[in-house]
């Protein structure tokens, strides 16, 4: 603990220049006003009274807005004030324990917070804490030598983090990221058909009417393949409708061999009768999928460029041969 303490110390009084922000030269900026400073030296002072001692900094080193880095150590881990008192400004104290399962015991006392640092290269003990101080924060925040130098730090959460934590802590999620926005937007739900849902959104839902056309309509000139169209011209619910083509075991085997994929269900039909969820043999995923684009795609160059992949592809239904697409 007090080498910890001392180490800190040593390190602030190097870094840290206090001054005006305009200032190149100054590193900490006063806090937010004169009040706010009067609050934090409040805190410090009970922490004093409780029992801490300062290792540097303190009410009295800086004037005006501007507080001193100010770290405290404590022999009692377990003084009240220590886990009770906040000074909402540069103050640490700095309390030792004999193992996780203390550090676990001294971490509950705090009665939750926005965000807690477990600095440890051991991934059990970084398990260990996860389980035991999970409950108590709003987001557990691991580092090590590995990704420290590249964290974006204790108190600066992500857009997709949670920045909050139970108990007195933000009452669950403090406004941080996205969330923040969300809470000052007026949001309402929406109920209707899916033709009332895919005009108000402007997202197509399943249900809702579609402008299909086949290949016959397209060498026939009675549509245009939605492949024709530039983003201008495309439409909510544009659809194109393919020929079927049947899924045959010669085709199978031909993709396993191919492909190198021989798992079970596409070569043994035994094995694959026999688990319940398969019909008989069946064809792969990726083969299907593969078929799919040569289903639907229109060859010749035009406005679609490239395809570059598929979100959320699943594989949810058995397509056994003698079946088609």
């Amino acid at each position: 603990k007090g080498a910890v303490a001392q180490a800190l110390r040593e390190r602030l009084v190097a870094k840290v220049i206090a001054g005006d922000p305009r200032d190149e030269n100054a590193t900490m900026g006063p806090l937010v006003s004169v009040d706010q400073r009067a609050d934090v030296a409040t805190a410090v002072t009970r922490l004093v009274d409780a029992g801490g001692q300062l290792v540097c900094g303190g009410p009295d080193e800086l004037d005006g807005a501007y507080f001193a880095p100010t770290v405290l150590t404590f022999d009692d881990a377990y003084a009240p004030a220590v886990h009770e008192v906040e000074a909402f400004g540069p103050v640490v104290s700095i309390v030792g324990y004999s193992d996780t399962v203390e550090a676990i015991e001294l971490a509950a006392l705090g009665r939750g917070s926005l965000v807690a640092s477990v600095v440890t290269h051991d991934p059990e003990i970084a398990a260990e804490f996860a389980r035991g101080i999970g409950a108590h924060h709003g987001r557990l925040h691991f580092l090590d030598r590995d990704d420290a130098k590249t964290s974006t730090g204790h108190g600066a959460p992500l857009p997709n983090l949670i920045h909050g934590g139970p108990g007195r802590a933000g009452g669950g999620e403090e406004l941080g990221g996205v969330r923040s926005i969300k809470h000052h937007m007026q949001r309402v739900a929406i109920q209707g058909t899916p033709d009332h849902l895919t005009a108000i959104t402007g997202i197509w839902h399943r249900g809702a009417k579609v402008n299909s056309v086949s290949r016959e309509d397209v060498e026939s000139g009675r549509g245009v393949h939605p492949f024709r169209k530039s983003i201008a011209e495309l439409e909510i619910g544009d659809q194109f409708v393919s020929d079927f083509r049947e899924v045959r075991l010669e085709d199978i085997i031909a993709f396993a061999d191919s492909t190198g994929d021989q798992f079970y269900a596409h070569t043994d039909a035994k094995a694959a009768a026999a688990n319940p969820f398969f019909p008989s043999q069946v064809a792969h995923g990726y083969l299907l999928v593969s078929w799919a684009a040569g289903l639907f795609v229109e060859p010749a160059p035009g406005p679609v460029l490239a395809n570059i992949g598929l979100e959320n592809l699943k594989f949810l239904t058995p397509v056994p041969a003698g079946d088609s697409i």
